[in-house]
């Protein structure tokens, strides 16, 4: 199976869409970086998929996801910085041979 090369993040409340294209590996699984800044999209042992910001704080997570998934999963996502928390929709864009 060849890794997606980009997906898109787009909030619930009103539509703004974050994109993110590939961008090497981590930890044996595809990364992800957001294309507009440094966030990363990565896959751990511990946190699983999650996005995270350049000091490694993690932003976001899948609300369901399985532990085994080799992509990020296609699913709502939540993120929370500080006071903030926010649903988006991960979309898949490109789907590759």
């Amino acid at each position: 199976m060849t890794a997606l090369s980009s997906f898109t993040f787009v909030r619930h409340i009103d539509g703004l869409r974050y994109h993110f294209e590939r961008d090497g590996e981590h930890n044996g699984r595809p990364a992800y970086r957001r294309t507009d800044g440094d966030v990363r999209c990565v896959w751990s042992p511990t946190d699983g998929w999650h996005c995270e910001i350049a000091d490694g704080l993690v932003t976001a997570h899948p609300l369901k996801s399985h532990a085994d998934e080799l992509e990020p999963p296609a699913t709502v996502w939540r993120s929370f910085k500080g006071d903030r928390s926010y649903l988006y929709d991960l979309r898949i864009l490109d789907l590759e041979a």
